[in-house]
């Protein structure tokens, strides 16, 4: 599976973005997908993650009820809908893919896009 994500930019807080991830082949709906973020010296952390079917969805907190993650799996495109954004929002996102039912570990991911920089300047 190739992951190409886009959507990224540079806006102000409280402004609205959403990423793209699509992705390549004909087994997108059996993988886990997942976006992650890595600010300016900071690890790389789990933002939020959709089931396979879009039936589950699990987000960090500090994003619960400012972004949306959702799937199309007839287009083989997972997004991420961001608004509200805030300054310490600003990094480069990654979306992931996952053979397993894990949403938030790193390593757990099987397939990684390559990252769309966000920034949100306040």
């Amino acid at each position: 599976v190739q992951l190409q994500a886009s959507g990224g930019g540079s806006v102000q807080a409280g402004d609205s973005l959403r990423l793209s991830c699509a992705a390549s082949g004909r087994t997108f709906s059996t993988y886990t997908m997942s976006w992650f973020r890595q600010a300016p010296g900071k690890e790389r952390e789990f933002v939020a993650g959709i089931s396979r079917s879009s039936g589950g969805t699990d987000y960090t907190d500090s994003v619960k009820g400012r972004f949306t993650i959702s799937r199309d799996n007839a287009k083989n495109t997972v997004y991420l809908q961001m608004n509200s954004l805030k300054p310490e929002d600003t990094a480069v996102y990654y979306c992931a893919a996952s053979r397993t039912v894990i949403f938030r570990t790193v390593g757990a991911m099987d397939y990684w896009g390559k990252g769309t920089l966000v920034t949100v300047s306040s």
